[in-house]
Order: structure tokens, then sequence, then C-alpha cells
């Protein structure tokens, strides 16, 4: 039922008059946040008023919101048809009041309640119990609440009985909370990946008609048969990007750790990426000053490197250097990966390790970055029992990336 069809509900009193919380503002915006106005009923709250009006042996149950004008009920387990009331003639009002159950043996007997439509009304309301919906962060929402048309008397039992259904409500708010925001993500990173797979397959698919136009000219098919090669390659790795987050973020994942020599796995990195570095005629440098077996996934720290040094020569204009380094400081292994590139902004470190972050950089040789490839150096590395970070040196002063692990 909607508020249109709630409004001979609604009476015209001054809800200038309410008492409302200290924090009333903030208390509206928390409310607004779970997305719980105005929707329709629902098995699980429906299941705790039904609950709360068969322990108490009540004829009205209720969960109940109240808004700036208003209070909403989420179930109602009443004779009463309506989706909601004014603010004003709810005894819900004053629940969100107290930080303890607000209840009220005889209705009548309250002075400023007496003259309540629905407590005035042919079998009017006697008897009201309300526990508040208190947040984590001490807002309180609504109630719930259980109402009779007899006086009654409630003991210490049935109140705490009562604050357990309303801290029930509470965890399945947050439950629907935490639900859509992780299908708001999924939704953005789907969206996201879908784009960054969109643009090198339109390369790929524009490139073969070009070719197909111009199969009679070696030298162009030789340059469009690597740009459709680089955009294959770009797919592949935004896959292989992908399928390495989801590994790691599941929580059965596990190290395999064995001891290895880093230098090795340093010059293993370095002759991954000749080829690329000759290309743009950048030189890669590398100084381990480490001589021991250090114990890593040899594997997974190779990939994190990897990202980093892939990174910076992405990054770093034609005919410059990369330095990658490892030493032992305090107890740990330092691996540093410096470049001579665009550097970043002091505000941009903070968004470095954040999936999909956007950044001033820019590739300089078209390289394509789908920006996973730090997150997932993150997560490797805090696996590793480590912390990774950068320093810029400037806009255009180049940056380091370090990676402390301990031994």
């Amino acid at each position: 039922m909607n508020r249109t069809q709630t409004a001979s509900y609604m009476n015209k009193n001054d809800l200038s008059n309410i008492i409302k919380p200290e924090n009333e503002r903030e208390r509206i915006k928390k409310l607004n946040s779970y997305e719980i106005l105005d929707t329709p009923p629902e098995n699980s709250f429906d299941k705790i008023a039904h609950l709360a009006s068969k322990i108490f042996n009540t004829p009205i149950a209720q969960v109940t919101f109240v808004d700036e004008d208003r209070t909403f009920f989420k179930s109602n387990i009443s004779p009463l048809t309506a989706s909601e009331i004014n603010r004003a003639d709810s005894f819900c009002t004053k629940t969100i009041l107290n930080k303890e159950i607000t209840y009220y043996n005889d209705l009548k007997l309250v002075p400023e309640l007496a003259e309540n439509p629905f407590v005035k009304m042919p079998n009017g309301v006697r008897f009201y119990a309300g526990a508040p919906l208190k947040t984590i962060e001490g807002y309180q929402l609504g109630s719930v609440c259980i109402l009779d048309t007899v006086p009654r008397e409630i003991d210490p039992k049935e109140l705490r009985m009562l604050e357990i259904l309303s801290s029930i409500v509470i965890d399945e708010l947050e439950l629907r909370i935490t639900t859509r925001k992780a299908l708001r993500t999924q939704i953005d990173f789907m969206n996201r990946v879908v784009h960054d797979l969109k643009n090198p397959n339109t390369a790929i698919s524009v490139t073969a008609e070009l070719l197909k136009k111009k199969a009679n000219q070696p030298d162009i098919v030789h340059k469009f048969a690597d740009r459709i090669k680089n955009s294959a390659n770009n797919v592949l790795n935004s896959l292989n990007h992908l399928l390495d987050l989801s590994q790691l973020e599941n929580e059965e994942f596990r190290l395999s750790l064995e001891e290895s020599d880093l230098s090795e796995l340093l010059h293993t990195v370095k002759t991954n990426f000749e080829f690329i570095a000759l290309e743009k005629k950048q030189k890669i440098h590398i100084d381990c000053q480490i001589q021991r077996l250090i114990w890593i996934d040899k594997q997974r720290l190779q990939e994190a490197i990897t990202n980093l040094l892939s990174n910076a020569l992405k990054y770093s204009n034609p005919s410059s250097r990369v330095y990658i380094a490892a030493k032992i400081i305090d107890n740990q292994v330092v691996i540093e990966v410096k470049d001579e590139g665009q550097g970043l902004r002091e505000d941009e470190i903070p968004k470095l390790f954040v999936k999909f972050a956007k950044l001033s950089a820019i590739p300089t040789g078209r390289e394509y970055s789908n920006g996973l490839g730090l997150s997932i150096v993150k997560i490797l590395v805090e696996m590793h029992k480590g912390k990774v970070w950068a320093k810029s040196y400037g806009k255009n002063k180049g940056c380091s990336f370090f990676i402390a692990l301990p031994l």
C-alpha cells in the first residue's frame, strides 16, 4: 500500500511539538541508507512480528521505522491495514528517544497519550511495549513493538525477549546492506571487465578487416599482424589477472612456501621482459645483495615483481632505465623497483593498490592497463606477511615501489 492509499490514517497533528532525538538528522540519514522505507512486506520481518505476537500473546505486533513525518510499518500484524501513520500519533516516536524498552501498562493512564486517536478509538490500544531498533552507531531507527487492546503487565524476561527480536531486525538490515554493496561492487566489476575486454576485441576485429584489404602488401600485413597479436595478448592478460584475483580472494587459497634464490627469481623476471624493454629501448638493471635463500612462494612473489616491473616499463619513457634492488634491512627482505617515469602526485599514492583506480599516469607506448595489477601485488605481498608501498619523487621524476618481507 502506498502513501496515497494510507492518507486517511495520516492526521494533521502538528509535528513541531514532537520531541526528536538530538541526532535526528544523522538518524534519518542512517535510516535512508538501509533503503527500507516504502518497501513491500518481506518474510524475514513478518516472521519477527509473528514471533513477537505469539511469544507475548498480543493481537498486534509490528516492526516499525520512524521517518521524518511518519512511522512506516515494515511488518504489521494487526487489524489496521495501513502501511504508515503520522509520526505524531505513533507510540514509537517515544520509543526512539529511549535506550531501553518503552512500555505503558495502560495508555489511558498516561496523560500525554490518553488523547491519542488510536487510544480513543473504539476497542483502542491500551498496552504498548517497544524495543528500539538501535544501530551499532547508536541511532534508533524504529522499534519492534507489541500492542494490546487491554491493560497488561510485562516482566523483565519478556522485555529481554523483545530486545533480542529488535537486535535480529538490525542484523537483518546489516545483512541486506552488505549484500547490496557486494552486489553493486560485483556489477561494477563486471561492467569494467566488459569494457576492458571490448576495446582490444574491437581492435582485433577492425584490424582483421583491414588485413584482408591489404593482403598483397607484406609490410602492412606484418604491421597489422603485430597489432592483432598485441590486442589478443591484452585480452589474455586481462583474463589472467581476473583469474589471479579470483583465486587470491578465495579464503581457502594458501601459499606454497619453499626456500628460494631471490637473485635467480629477479633475473628470470628481467629475462621475461627483455624483448618488451628492447622495443622501447629501455634498460633493466638488477642489484641483488641477498646471497642466502629466503622462504617464499616463488611463483607468487615472481607474479608480484612481474606486475611492478611491467608497470615501471609501461609508464616510463623510451630510452629510460628501470632499477631492481634487493637487500636485507632490519631483518626484512626489501625489494625496490625504481623507474624514471611520470611519477605520481601525492594524493594518488593512497589509491595505488585499489582495484581500477584512476591515476594521472598513462602508458607511454600505447600499452594496455586493466587497473588490477597493483591490487594483486598487495594481496600477494600481504599473504607473505609483508607490506608494499610506493614513493614518488615528483611529477616526471619517476617513482619507487617497495616490497618488504620478513625473513
